[in-house]
């Protein structure tokens, strides 16, 4: 082979990389982008070691829709307005970094406030249904069982929450009421979830990054990533391509 055919196949792959790598950053940046939960705040919706995918698009695009929220303008464009009930991955407001993931509770103009464990919204109070306990085990190998209730926010949004009690830290609030251009986040696992009834407060719409589609991977940790012949035995595959609700 000549010098001239060998650098010719040589740029001929740098330019494949190229466009793979230019793709690969439109779908991440305009399309879908994956996330993996690395707490329980989430659970009975989402596992530590789920993997899902946000859709970018649902609500428009900010900076914050690009590589290290490095997006060339302030505000939302395209934006539509999100939904009671949806789960959002989103920018955490004191740091506009870190990546955050809860459910809608409040939209803007909303009163919210926790009385006894029991949620109230703009007064009303949500409905909430017990059903079977909620079985998992946690990071350290022990089998848990909480509280499990179906929750039913104001337009008739269902999805499952977990409670220890209604005696916990954040079951009494004062009542929040949502400004303009925010939003109210909490997350399913009421008493274990930093969110908006603490220190992550009310979230810019700037903020949201995507709604949660579905998972495609889980793995419950009890592999390592070298320990291939574990794989199949951590891997969660009933999880596998569900939806998020």
């Amino acid at each position: 082979m000549t010098a001239s055919k060998k650098q010719e196949g040589f740029w001929e792959t740098v330019r494949t990389v190229v466009y793979a790598v230019g793709i690969a950053l439109i779908i991440r940046t305009f399309l879908f982008e994956p996330f993996n939960i690395p707490s329980g705040s989430m659970i009975p919706t989402l596992l530590v070691g789920d993997y899902l995918f946000v859709s970018k698009y649902s609500y428009g695009y900010s900076k914050h829709s690009f590589p290290l929220s490095l997006g060339p303008f302030s505000g939302r464009i395209f934006g539509s307005v999100p939904k009671r009930g949806d789960v959002i991955v989103f920018k955490l407001p004191r740091d506009n970094k870190t990546d955050y993931i809860k459910r809608l509770i409040g939209l803007p103009g909303d009163k919210v406030r926790m009385q006894d464990g029991r949620l109230f919204i703009n007064g009303e109070l949500v409905q909430r249904e017990r059903v079977d306990d909620f079985v998992y085990t946690d990071d350290y190998g022990s089998v848990l069982r909480q509280l499990q209730y179906k929750e039913t926010l104001p337009g008739g949004k269902e999805h499952y929450i977990l409670e220890e009690g209604d005696t916990r830290m954040f079951d009494n609030t004062r009542e929040f009421v949502v400004p303009e251009g925010h939003y109210f986040m909490m997350g399913d696992n009421r008493d274990h979830s930093v969110d908006s009834r603490s220190e992550v407060g009310f979230v810019p719409a700037e903020n949201l990054v995507g709604r949660a589609e579905f998972l495609f991977f889980s793995t419950d940790g009890t592999a390592a990533v070298w320990e291939i012949w574990r794989w199949p035995f951590a891997t969660r595959f009933s999880r596998m391509f569900t939806g998020i609700h």
